[in-house]
Order: structure tokens, then C-alpha cells, then sequence
């Protein structure tokens, strides 16, 4: 009896699931508008480097840069449902959160603000999972609305349905932020730790100032390599902001930070560089490795940035902040959590805001 009713079951939820799909239509969402990339050309359009283009990548990097952290997905639907239906290259099996790593991230502007509007994941099972329909948010009016889709941080994206009931309209939607401005960092950029995928620096950022901060997060791996550095002298951006002193150690600083400047100076003169120091990692609480290896890299970095800004036209330097003044805003005594995330984007808001204002930028 017990495998009849295993079986029945079975039965209806896949009977349920047809039914959701078949009053559904898809379109693929590159068919509409990407925002949110720093090379918004790339072969696979959910990926965010051009590996044909730009080479001296290791392993690690190309991992990294084939995840679709910080791609958004921006169009305009009546549509009372909203869906979507990836196709995963590689679902992340990170140990964070699902919604975030492997889940989709929708908001819808009302009265001019970015509202938040729903989320969905998936089973860190790419047999599974690729193809699977998900419903994003569900029972709303049938007014036009404007949406933009936050896709997974750490999982690899090779196609993306976009489905809305049959009847209604799905259009290509505005870039949905001004400018563009690179923002290039470790896993804290990358949205580490973060509930959802829309939680990360760059989406606060963009949502606070309504200024377009394209994420090239790379968790672990920012540490002004020069690969990076030679691609993004080509990148086509306004201004570059930095998280570079999070990963790596002082050594790493103090070797790789007046290269890095240099080389994407020498292409993009008058293009404004502005570097973050990096945040109290909690772990150095009382973990006195941790707090001496932490200490000598800030150290560094206070040293040499103090020497950057008068030795370079158009390099600055700011401080930020994920710290609550109770410090429970970490998630793994490394990675803040959506609230950390949110005071460190809140603490660099209006410096960032000052210097780009210099550079007609607002």
C-alpha cells in the first residue's frame, strides 16, 4: 500500500508539473536584455570573461569567471506568474546558501524603487535539476511591470528560460542601472555567504544609487594578478572600484598593487580607480593567526595606498565597513551575512558617489 501511495504520488506531482509548464511560454534570456557584466560579450552569455579574447587564465580562474555572479536579466512582462527553466553547465555544490549559489533572485520596480518580488533554488544536482521548471512569484495583477533576475552566484549557467503565462507580454527590458562601473573583488564581491543572489555589494550598490556596479567578484582570487589586470585595461567601463586587499597576505599587496595600477592606467587614462581597504574578519577575535596575518595586510595596504594616491592621477583610496556595532553581522567569522553585506555597500556609498560626481558621473 505504501508503494501504490509512493507511486500515486509520483504520478500527481509530475501530472502537476506538466500542467504548470504547458501554460507557460519561455524565452531564452539572452533574447533579452543582460545587464550587470563588465565584458557584456562573451561566448556564453551568462558567463562573464571572454577566454578566446583574453588569456593567461589558470584553472582556479576560469572556474571562477564561468559562474554568472552579478548577470542580470532585465525585461518588462503582464504576466500575472513569472518562471524560469536553466540549464546548468555546473550547479554549485557550495556550502552557503541554496537560494543564492544555485537559485534565481527577482525583484519588480514599484513607485520607482526596486522592490524585492520573489526567489527560487534548485538541488545541487545538475542530472536532476537542468530543465526543471520553478516558479519565481506567482498571483499578481496583470499590470506591465518592469523586472530585472539576479542569476546564480556560484553556479554555471548554459541556457535560461524566462517563462510567463501564455497570452502575456515578455519585452526586452531597459538597461536598468546608469553607467557603468566596474567593481572587482574576492568572494566578497563574488556574494559569498549571501541569502540570495541579488544580496551581494554590487547588487546593493546598484539598487542604492541606481548606478550600474558590474561584478567581476572572484572568490579567493583577486589578488591583482597581472591576467586580470591586462583584461581589464580593455574593459569598457567609466570607473573601476576595488576589493583587492581581502584576498592574498601583505607580500601579495606589496608585489602585485603599482603593477596593477599601471597596467590598466596606461590604457584608460582620466578612468577613475577607487580601492577599498577590506573589512574586520571576525575571525580575528581571537584567532591570533589570523588577526597578525589580517593586521600586516592592512598595514600594507594603509602604507602603499597612502603612497598611491600622490604617486597616481585618478587613484583613491577608501575605508568600509560590515561590522554592526554588536559584530554579529558574520556568517563564518570571513564572509558577512545579507546585513553585513548591506553596511559594507551603505559605508562606501556616498565616498564613491563623491569621487565619481568629479567625473560627471551620478
Amino acid at each position: 500500500m505504501k508503494k501504490f501511495l509512493f507511486l500515486l504520488a509520483s504520478v500527481l506531482l509530475t501530472v502537476s508539473a506538466l500542467a504548470q509548464q504547458n501554460h507557460l511560454y519561455f524565452t531564452e534570456a539572452s533574447e533579452l536584455t543582460l545587464a550587470g557584466k563588465v565584458f557584456p560579450d562573451t561566448p556564453n552569455p551568462y558567463e562573464r570573461m571572454d577566454f578566446t579574447k583574453y588569456g593567461g587564465w589558470d584553472p582556479k580562474d576560469i572556474n571562477l569567471l564561468e559562474m554568472s555572479s552579478g548577470v542580470i536579466v532585465s525585461f518588462r512582462t503582464d504576466s500575472p506568474e513569472i518562471a524560469v527553466k536553466p540549464v546548468f553547465k555546473e550547479i554549485s555544490k557550495h556550502n552557503t546558501s541554496g537560494l543564492a549559489v544555485r537559485g534565481f533572485d527577482l525583484y519588480i520596480k514599484k513607485d520607482g524603487k526596486w522592490l524585492w518580488a520573489g526567489v527560487c533554488g534548485y538541488s545541487p544536482s545538475d542530472e536532476t535539476e537542468n530543465g526543471k521548471v520553478r516558479m519565481v512569484v506567482t498571483d499578481m495583477d496583470d499590470s506591465m511591470k518592469e523586472c530585472i533576475l539576479y542569476l546564480p552566484t556560484y553556479s554555471k549557467v548554459a541556457s535560461l528560460g524566462i517563462g510567463v503565462k501564455k497570452g502575456a507580454r515578455l519585452e526586452k527590458g531597459d538597461i536598468p542601472f546608469r553607467h557603468r562601473i566596474c567593481i572587482h573583488g574576492s568572494s566578497f564581491m563574488h556574494g559569498a555567504s549571501t541569502g540570495r543572489a541579488g544580496q551581494t555589494v554590487p547588487g546593493y550598490l546598484s539598487r542604492m544609487t541606481g548606478l550600474q556596479f558590474c561584478s567581476l567578484g572572484v572568490s579567493g582570487d583577486c589578488r591583482m594578478q597581472p591576467q586580470f589586470a591586462n583584461a581589464l585595461k580593455d574593459a569598457d567601463v567609466e570607473a573601476f572600484v576595488f576589493d583587492s586587499f581581502s584576498n592574498g597576505s601583505d607580500k601579495t599587496v606589496e608585489a602585485n598593487l603599482f603593477k596593477f595600477i599601471e597596467t590598466i592606467q596606461a590604457s584608460k587614462p582620466g578612468v577613475p580607480m577607487i580601492f577599498m581597504q577590506t573589512i574586520w574578519r571576525e575571525k580575528r577575535n581571537f584567532n591570533q593567526r589570523t588577526d597578525q596575518a589580517e593586521a600586516a595586510k592592512y598595514a600594507m595596504a594603509e602604507k602603499l595606498m597612502a603612497q598611491a594616491v600622490k604617486k597616481y592621477k585618478d587613484v583613491y583610496f577608501i575605508h568600509s565597513n560590515a561590522t554592526s556595532e554588536l559584530h554579529e553581522t558574520t556568517v563564518d567569522g570571513t564572509h558577512p551575512g545579507d546585513w553585513g553585506y548591506w553596511l559594507w555597500a551603505d559605508s562606501v556609498r556616498k565616498p564613491i558617489l563623491k569621487i565619481l560626481s568629479k567625473y560627471g558621473i551620478r
